[in-house]
């Protein structure tokens, strides 16, 4: 009788398994029987690593895939799997080479007083957002392209909010907008997706606080978030754009955000459901090295991967020689991303390249360091591959990304205005021979692979699921459309504070009214 309990139950359990494996495949099918017209506004520079993954990926499973982008730029260009719209833009390639010059500029070796530094700094931000501005300008203002992409039937409309633009042309268009971002300046992701950020235990980009805080910390982070408020837009290049653009705006579009954060690097902190986190989008986007590169790096001691971003291929002349004159002391062969003149005395294990496969060469057995400036792009990178880092943080997020990756042990930190040969190799040997780094690295690493679905696949998952259905207006927090006072609940607390103090009065009164009246009768008695 157990037996043929047993058999039958495992019958049924086949049968459900089968209806269940049945009925998943049909929902996979008709979710993935869809394909959608999508629109692409990148933005420049390392932003569009995690763009292209997505545009490739999403055109490689049969979607149209349109990228508008201008016809000059750093790193943009056509791709396999997608479309390209080139729009003209009032600059040439020798701007281009102008802006990315900045961060050469700012490291010049001369002695600069505190006032003369944030200058400088000011000038580099001027000169990247008036970059920005003009790339946008030169697409939103061009009619007969806007006129263009509006018959193309578009389902959604992919961007980056670092530059408005392609928010703006969804609006123009009627059509749902996706946002890709790591994080934007005070909190203003966010704040537009409706998510709480309280002060007492959520840290401020450029604080370097963690979730506990002193104090004095809490009152620092409390002014830094007022402060957001007064300064929001009004020194930024969105503002000039939305008040050239106010006449195009007609339809509220619901935004979803495909945050480019991992909580392995973050601190909890509350997320609404229109946020998915997408950090390392690009880990899993790689090719064999090519067969030269193959050779050289391959050898006993491994190799150091050596590369600062998209912004900074070129140093000054005594910050190369730093570099050079402290990889010719270590056995290991350098990879270094370099595109200015290279020197004579470049030492036989150092090989500089215009353009390397970062991912690539960090994916290979033979990586032992990464020498980074800790954009997000590279340190997830680097965190993927379980590669540790040596950080030289110099602008935007860069130092919170540094800071957080060395307090966990995945690396250290080296400050690249005032680097010497012997912080550099101090900083180099620490990493290439305290195991602690690589154990510490792996676990992290272990940590943010350990997830049910890849951050690719998620983020073309949710780009379908907002073409499919025209938006996702059921994930937008109602919280959006309160002002500050309704969010606060100022005027409910108002209102009771007046009961409860009307409430209060009365008593008082009626109190001193049977007061007098015992004190009336106690003198006539």
């Amino acid at each position: 009788m157990i037996c043929v309990c047993l058999i039958v139950g495992l019958l049924i359990a086949e049968a459900s398994d089968t209806i269940f494996a049945n009925d998943t495949a049909s929902s996979s099918s008709s979710s993935s029987s869809y394909l959608g017209n999508l629109l692409v506004v990148p933005m420049d520079g390392s932003h569009w690593v995690g763009m292209k993954a997505i545009a490739q990926e999403m055109g490689r499973r049969g979607h149209r895939v349109t990228v508008v982008i201008p016809e000059v730029s750093m790193q943009m260009g056509p791709g396999k799997y997608y479309d390209t719209v080139i729009h003209p833009v009032l600059y040439d390639r020798a701007y281009i080479d102008s802006v990315t010059s900045v961060h050469k500029d700012m490291m010049q070796k001369s002695a600069q007083s505190f006032i003369q530094k944030i200058k400088t700094r000011f000038a580099v931000t001027q000169k990247i957002t008036d970059l920005i501005y003009r790339t946008a300008e030169s697409l939103l203002f061009n009619d007969s392209l806007i006129s263009h992409l509006a018959q193309q039937g578009f389902d959604a409309v992919l961007t980056d909010p670092m530059v408005p633009t392609g928010s703006l042309i969804a609006r123009k268009l009627g059509i749902p907008t996706i946002n890709l971002l790591r994080g934007m300046p005070f909190f203003l992701d966010m704040r537009s997706a409706g998510c709480p950020c309280p002060p007492s235990y959520v840290p401020r980009f450029f604080t370097g606080y963690s979730d506990k805080m002193s104090f004095k910390e809490r009152v620092v982070n409390t002014l830094v978030s007022v402060y957001r408020h007064i300064y929001t837009g009004r020194c930024m290049h969105e503002e000039r754009i939305f008040k050239k653009s106010q006449s195009h705006i007609q339809v509220n579009i619901v935004i979803l955000c495909l945050n480019r954060i991992d909580l392995i690097l973050e601190f909890p902190r509350p997320l609404m459901p229109n946020m998915v986190l997408v950090g390392g989008i690009n880990c899993n986007v790689r090719n064999p090295l090519p067969e030269d590169l193959e050779s050289w790096v391959s050898g006993e001691f491994g190799f150091v991967v050596f590369t600062l971003g998209t912004m900074v291929s070129d140093l000054p002349e005594e910050k190369t020689s730093i570099f050079l004159e402290a990889f010719r002391q270590i056995p290991q062969k350098v990879i270094w991303r370099y595109t200015g003149q290279v020197p004579d005395n470049v030492p036989e294990n150092v090989k500089m390249m215009g353009w390397v496969p970062q991912n690539d060469l960090l994916a290979h057995p033979g990586a032992r360091a990464f020498i980074t400036h800790a954009g997000s792009h590279g340190i997830f990178e680097g965190l993927c591959h379980a590669v540790p880092m040596v950080m030289m943080p110099m602008r935007a997020d860069q130092h919170d990304n540094a800071e957080r990756l060395a307090n966990k042990g995945a690396g250290v930190v080296v400050d690249i205005f005032s680097i010497t040969t012997e912080s550099l190799l101090q900083g180099l040997n620490e990493v290439l021979h305290d195991v602690r780094y690589k154990e510490d690295v792996q676990k992290l690493s272990a940590l943010h692979k350990d997830r049910p679905v890849e951050p690719l696949d998620l983020s073309v998952y949710w780009t379908e699921y907002v073409m499919r259905h025209k938006g996702a207006k059921h994930l937008k927090p109602a919280g959006i459309d309160l002002n500050w006072i309704q969010y606060f609940c100022l005027d409910v607390i108002a209102l009771l504070a007046s009961v409860v103090l009307l409430f209060g009065i009365l008593i008082v009164k009626c109190m001193k009214l049977c007061f007098r009246k015992l004190s009336r009768k106690r003198k006539r008695d």
